[in-house]
């Protein structure tokens, strides 16, 4: 589904490469855990793979479309959920999800019964026409989750989808990322909760200073790493303990 070859970033005026020569397939229908410190490249390549930054050098393509010459049919087959809430806070709910679901297309009936039944599955109908600014976090989440995924992309792109939201939120929001999971959709996920990564995705990348430094399903890379018996310990055994502060 996503082949991504020798794909390198250097922002003007930085030091050194937010991503060098990386490599790197996923496959149709995996959940992909893109997983790395802070400064790692995750952003970054997420950031390309939708279109939003170009790259210094490398390619890439998805579902067999390469981004410079189908980028208008490219975008219509991914769905993007940034870490920051892409909403208007002073439309409601149902008014914000109109209004993303009206950028790819969608109209009519079918839409609005599409936008009544994802606010349901989420626990939000009866706060659809209540203001966005009035939400909590995780409420806030579940309505940039459904924006994202109203035209039914066939790659999901999640950066840090459960940060900072209740348990319930987070409980939700997995559990419908898996039904869409199971009807189709390949998810490429960034999470700095490791144990969480461990429970929901079926492969995992860990980057550090732009580059791939592991890949392989959660359970494989626990086996392969001597003493480890979580995620996270194989985690800091690759990339260490220092802080990663930057900015």
């Amino acid at each position: 589904m996503i082949q991504i070859e020798q794909l390198s970033k250097k922002y003007k005026n930085a030091d050194h490469f937010s991503l060098l020569d990386l490599d790197l397939k996923i496959s149709s229908g995996e959940i992909f855990g893109l997983l790395g410190p802070n400064g790692a490249g995750k952003t970054t390549l997420i950031s390309i793979l939708c279109g939003l930054i170009k790259p210094t050098s490398g390619t890439f393509t998805i579902d067999g479309l390469d981004f410079a010459s189908a980028k208008k049919k490219l975008k219509q087959l991914i769905g993007i959920v940034p870490q920051e809430y892409a909403l208007y806070p002073s439309l409601t709910a149902y008014e914000n999800l109109y209004y993303f679901g009206s950028m790819y297309g969608l109209k009519g009936k079918i839409f609005k019964e599409s936008i009544d039944k994802h606010l349901d599955i989420l626990g939000l109908h009866k706060f659809g026409d209540k203001k966005v600014k009035s939400f909590s976090g995780g409420m806030k989440r579940r309505v940039n989750l459904i924006a994202g995924i109203l035209h039914q992309p066939k790659v999901l792109f999640l950066d840090e989808p459960t940060v900072g939201v209740d348990v319930q939120s987070k409980t939700a929001i997995i559990d419908y990322l898996r039904e869409l999971n199971a009807k189709g959709t390949t998810i490429v996920y960034t999470s700095h909760h490791l144990n969480e990564a461990e429970l929901f995705c079926t492969n995992v990348g860990i980057i550090d200073h732009g580059q791939l430094i592991c890949l392989g399903t959660p359970k494989e890379l626990i086996q392969k790493e001597e003493g480890a018996k979580h995620l996270e310990e194989v985690f800091l055994s690759l990339t260490g303990k220092a802080l990663r502060d930057y900015a």
